[in-house]
Order: C-alpha cells, then sequence, then structure tokens
C-alpha cells in the first residue's frame, strides 16, 4: 500500500490496482487510428514521428458516464482548433471525430470510460519544419475509476506550489490542448508526489494563480466564487461546465486575477478537470481551506449534470 502523508487521499484503490495490473500498451480492446479499428496492441506509430521529438501533437481527455461520452461535441471542437493553432489540420470533422469516439466507446464495452483522441504530425519529415507530414489521429478508450478516492473528495486533497510558472501567451499557445504545454505540468507533478501532495498549484509568469498541473483552481469568500481569468492556461470544458451550474443556483462567479497572498483569506477551494471533476482542496502549501457547503453543493451538481439522462417516456 502506497503510504500517504497529511490529509492528502490516495488515488482510488480501483484506479491503483488498474494501474499496477498492466501498463496502458498491453490493455485489451480496439483503437480508433486514422479511420479505422485496431486491435490494442497493434495501434503503433514510427519512433521518428513528429509528433515524438518536437511536441507537434494535441488531444483530449473526456469521460463517458453510462457509455455517453460527456460535453463530446465540444472536445471534438477543441481538438480541431488546438491542432489549427499548432498549425495543422486534422483531416476528419466534428462530426466524424464525435461518430468514432462514440463507436470505440462502444466496440470496448466500458460505459464507466476515460477517453482520449490524440493528432499528431507523421514521420515524412524530420526537423522543425514539417510542412508535408501526414495528420494522424487515434481514439482509444478505457474503463476509469475515480481519480481521487470518492470518499475522499470533499475531505480535501493536499496541493504543492509548484516552482515552474504557466508562461507569458505570447511565449506559448496556451490556448490549445497541446503536448509540449503539459511538461512543466508532469515536473511538478512529480516533484508534488515525492513529497505527499497530490498536486500541485502553478502560479503565471507574472507570480499570479493560475491553475493546478491538470486541472483549473476556484476559491470561495463570503459566498462568492473567484477563479483566475483563463488566458495563459486553458479554460476547461469542466472549467465552463461548473461556472455554469454554479450560476444557475444564482451564485457570484467572479473570474479575475488573484495573487497568492490572498488565500488567507478564502474559506473554501475547489479545482475541476474532466478527470478530477470537482474536487476539493484542504491544502496549498502552508495554506488551509474548510471544504463546505458551495463546494459540496457543485459536486453533486456536477455528478448529476453528466449521469445520462433517462429518455421521457
Amino acid at each position: 500500500m502506497r503510504h500517504h502523508s497529511g490529509n492528502t487521499p490516495p488515488l482510488s484503490e480501483a484506479k491503483e490496482e488498474f494501474m499496477a495490473a498492466q501498463s496502458y500498451d498491453r490493455l485489451e480492446g480496439v483503437i480508433w487510428y486514422d479511420g479505422k479499428l485496431v486491435p490494442w496492441n497493434e495501434a503503433n506509430l514510427h519512433v521518428l514521428s513528429h509528433g515524438l521529438h518536437y511536441a507537434s501533437c494535441v488531444f483530449e481527455g473526456e469521460r463517458a458516464y453510462g457509455g455517453r461520452i460527456f460535453k463530446s461535441t465540444a472536445h471534438s471542437e477543441r481538438l480541431k482548433r488546438s491542432a489549427n493553432i499548432l498549425d495543422f489540420e486534422i483531416p476528419y470533422s466534428v462530426a466524424e471525430i464525435d461518430a468514432a469516439k462514440k463507436l470505440v466507446v462502444e466496440k470496448n464495452g466500458k460505459k464507466e470510460a476515460y477517453v482520449r483522441p490524440v493528432a499528431w504530425r507523421g514521420s515524412e519529415m524530420m526537423g522543425v519544419s514539417a510542412q508535408s507530414n501526414t495528420i494522424h489521429l487515434a481514439i482509444a478508450s478505457w474503463e476509469w475509476p475515480s481519480y481521487f478516492d470518492p470518499e475522499q473528495r470533499l475531505k480535501g486533497i493536499r496541493l504543492d506550489l509548484a516552482e515552474y510558472r504557466r508562461p507569458d501567451p505570447k511565449t506559448a499557445p496556451c490556448s490549445a490542448k497541446a503536448a509540449g504545454l503539459y511538461m512543466i505540468c508532469t515536473i511538478s507533478k512529480h516533484q508534488a508526489e515525492r513529497k505527499g501532495y497530490a498536486d500541485a498549484m502553478m502560479l503565471d509568469w507574472e507570480g499570479r494563480i493560475a491553475e493546478c498541473t491538470g486541472a483549473n483552481i476556484f476559491f470561495v469568500k463570503d459566498g462568492k466564487i473567484h477563479t483566475p481569468i483563463a488566458d495563459c492556461f486553458l479554460d476547461g470544458i469542466t472549467r465552463q461546465t461548473v461556472i455554469g451550474l454554479a450560476r444557475k443556483r444564482g451564485m457570484e462567479v467572479i473570474e479575475r486575477r488573484i495573487t497568492p497572498d490572498e488565500l488567507t483569506s478564502f474559506s473554501e477551494c475547489f479545482i475541476t478537470g474532466s478527470a478530477a471533476e470537482v474536487t476539493a482542496v484542504a491544502e496549498i502549501a502552508h495554506w488551509n481551506f474548510n471544504p463546505g457547503g458551495i463546494t459540496k453543493t457543485l459536486m453533486d451538481d456536477y455528478t448529476a449534470e453528466v449521469k445520462p439522462k433517462a429518455a421521457a417516456a
């Protein structure tokens, strides 16, 4: 059993056991690859693919609940936009990508699943320039238990403060869900985990609060919700959904610049993302929070939102 310090909740036992059982390249099922379904172990690419060397690669992280992919079209649209920002065109329409994702989930038979579309430049040219490279698209899905232990999500996870910062948007394509932007996220999360934290909060290039390594962040003060302006990091689809749910309940959501010296004034904190869903935060470095009513309400509302609606009689 993995040891955890403080209030840090472990990954859910189901997910931890799954991760220990086998690596992702050894799962069973099919992957949609350039327009056709192929056996899981045959979904390969060449080691000289441009996307592997130069990060000319974009992807999405999506969840299927009861066999239905939540906000599937929004994710497909963002995948296409991300590719355009990286100066390539995915050779499939949004409708075709939606249909391919649905097919993969159905064929793999996992109703509670994670869905990963990924597009990249191929291996025709190897160098900074890759004008003639084939654009590939693959879509995989696999069983995905809760990212954090469900019973612990409301108790709150512990976050470290990352050393790396989100860069000036003039220096990186921050509105794309691009592979290269996650390099500093992996480094920061590894460092946090080695210190017993679940994740790390990142500041932006000017020292203001930005996000976590793979999730957006929110704070509560006097019944109002505060969250950083998403202009140097990804404006997450879960973030947008939760903001909508909060406003539907009449909660005030303020998108603004937030500095670390304000953290002592917030009573609650939570993070959002396709993997994390809505998860309470109990601690960020030496700042402490008390997961409360607003966090619990939005956790419940989000859970209700993602569940497939029963067909009308």
